[in-house]
């Protein structure tokens, strides 16, 4: 382990409280799916996993194969689903949400290092700017459709001020919160901004440790991912470095990609199951749409300084590549990566960082690759067919076809 040591007063925070609070209206509010408290065991999943299909994957997983086995982070998500038929601005059909990632739960204000990646910037990222400057994350990360990103910043101020309200002698509020978005515009009334400030403020007191719900949940309710239907994955790999044991996982809202490329496994999956393409009726040319976005999130207990963290956070890119992605041109993919641990301020006002060397990241890397490449196909297999606005119909990947593909490559662990 190495210690770095810098002033105080080069980060910003200076104890002021991260949030401030603005008003908001609420209107009529649509079905809502909350997550209930899930007491089962690890191995008993609402959904099959890709491992439970015999989809062979590299490294050790954590407990729950999920972002929430680092220590300390949570998920929350609110899902919206109801209406169906021709697409009626402001009234739906709706099929989108919100996911709430907490790097210290609700009772701790995060403070702790961080970094955004950007591979291809046709999306957004709020509050990306400090993070990088600053080296620190001191917001929860929330996800969402593209048309709601300020609504769901607005509400992530609001459940701030309440839950870590400013001390009687401080005098400046600081306030830039971390949101990203995907595009649901397919199947989703995206223009209608059904997402309100009470679904923000469920899916942050939801947020809990344990099993991660995924595919159609939260913010990627409405997503597509290489033609299939796609949205939340999850997953997380364990290591063990000479100062100790950690955790490096990943969340993804996946809702990129083309079928052809996509690949499992390293078998070329959207080759062998060119079927069950997206239906899209009132689509003229829909071959010409443009390519959607993936947004991933990295956590970690491995003590790590800023610019080691930047460096772990670039790896995501090559767990999107395993499953063939290309970020084309339209496609936002955006990386955001926390650690869980925070720098010690003394009296004299000098902050004190621990972390590994930059010889014991090796591990570190390789874990970030294998665990976001499983997120991704966690979502895919977890996601269920969707039928939303004006008739559009996204499958899910089917898993009878995908183990049969595998067991002609010699890919597939018979179960």
């Amino acid at each position: 382990m190495t210690s770095w040591k810098r002033p105080a007063h080069l980060f910003r925070s200076k104890g002021i409280p991260f949030f401030l609070f603005l008003g908001f209206v609420t209107g009529s509010l649509p079905t809502v799916h909350a997550d209930r408290k899930d007491e089962r065991s690890p191995l008993e999943q609402v959904k099959p996993r890709a491992r439970n299909l015999g989809i062979p994957f590299e490294g050790t997983p954590g407990p729950w194969n999920a972002i929430t086995d680092v220590p300390g982070v949570t998920v929350g998500h609110v899902t919206l689903h109801s209406g169906t038929g021709p697409l009626v601005t402001g009234k739906g059909p709706i099929r989108t949400g919100v996911t709430a990632i907490l790097p210290r739960g609700q009772q701790a204000r995060p403070r702790s290092v961080a970094a955004v990646v950007c591979q291809n910037g046709n999306g957004e990222l709020t509050g990306s700017h400090w993070v990088n400057e600053s080296g620190l994350l001191e917001s929860p990360i929330l996800l969402t459709n593209t048309d709601s990103v300020g609504v769901v910043r607005d509400a992530v101020i609001a459940w701030g001020n309440r839950h870590f309200p400013p001390a009687p002698d401080q005098e400046e509020v600081f306030a830039l919160p971390v949101v990203a978005e995907t595009s649901d515009a397919f199947l989703n009334d995206i223009a209608g901004q059904h997402v309100k400030p009470e679904h923000v403020f469920r899916a942050l007191d939801s947020a809990k440790t344990g099993p991660v719900a995924e595919g159609n949940v939260g913010g990627g309710t409405g997503m597509m991912t290489s033609e299939w239907k796609g949205g939340i994955g999850t997953s997380s790999r364990k290591i063990t470095l000479p100062s100790g044991t950690y955790t490096v996982g990943v969340l993804v809202q996946a809702n990129y990609g083309r079928r052809g490329d996509l690949r499992i496994s390293g078998v070329p999956v959207g080759q062998e199951i060119p079927e069950l393409m997206p239906l899209f009726p009132k689509v003229q040319n829909p071959e010409k749409r443009r390519d959607g976005s993936i947004i991933v999130v990295l956590a970690t207990d491995v003590p790590l300084l800023p610019h080691q963290m930047t460096r772990l956070t670039r790896r995501v890119a090559m767990g999107l590549g395993r499953n063939g992605a290309v970020s084309y041109n339209s496609s936002g993919d955006i990386f955001i990566g926390f650690g869980t641990s925070e720098p010690q301020v003394s009296a004299t006002g000098m902050q004190t960082w621990q972390a590994i060397a930059n010889e014991a990241t090796d591990k570190v890397f390789q874990a970030a690759v294998r665990a976001t490449e499983e997120a991704v196909v966690n979502a895919l297999v977890a996601a269920e067919t969707m039928v939303g606005a004006n008739g559009v119909t996204v499958y899910a990947l089917p898993h009878d076809k995908l183990r049969a593909v595998l067991r002609k490559y010699g890919r597939l662990e018979e179960r």
